[in-house]
């Protein structure tokens, strides 16, 4: 699964507010985290029609939290910024079909979204700023592999 720069950096400017505890421009934001301006102010327009965030005009304007951090998840966020959390050529998981060899596939695919599930449903921004996770995360987080990465060496080509 790869995280895309949209919701990597809209969940990084929502951090933000919460540190700033203050409406603060895009720019504001973008500076703080570097992170490209106007592709931010996109970001913050999209979670703004969502209802994430709201926007003010005016000298003491910016963007806001529409709500408790407690009360926004990641998986809310991942949604609004990129779709479905998990899906197959475009395609919900229990929307694929298989035959042959690949019959059982279409489990797996949902226990994948199930497991994206059971992490970002149930982290907040608060509980992300604070670093306060629920006891799956800590779990899944705390395994030795965890934190290494499984990618196949890059191969070198013969001479």
């Amino acid at each position: 699964m790869e995280i895309p720069a949209k919701v990597e950096y809209g969940v990084r400017a929502l951090l933000t507010l919460i540190e700033l505890d203050a409406p603060a421009s895009a720019e504001t934001l973008a500076l703080s985290q570097d992170l490209p301006a106007k592709f931010l102010g996109s970001i913050l327009n999209e979670l703004r029609r969502a209802d994430i965030v709201t926007s003010h005009r005016g000298f003491a304007g910016g963007y806001g939290l529409a709500r408790p951090a407690a009360d926004i998840t990641l998986a809310e966020v991942m949604r609004v910024l990129d779709g479905p959390l998990a899906a197959v050529r475009g395609r919900r998981p229990e929307d694929t079909a298989y035959t042959g060899a690949a019959t059982n596939l279409q489990t797996v695919w949902v226990a994948l979204r199930a497991s994206i599930r059971a992490v970002v449903e149930h982290v907040s921004l608060e509980d992300v700023y604070l670093g306060r996770f629920p006891p799956l995360v800590m779990d899944l987080s705390a395994r030795p592999d965890a934190w290494k990465s499984h990618a196949r060496p890059a191969v070198t080509p013969r001479r």
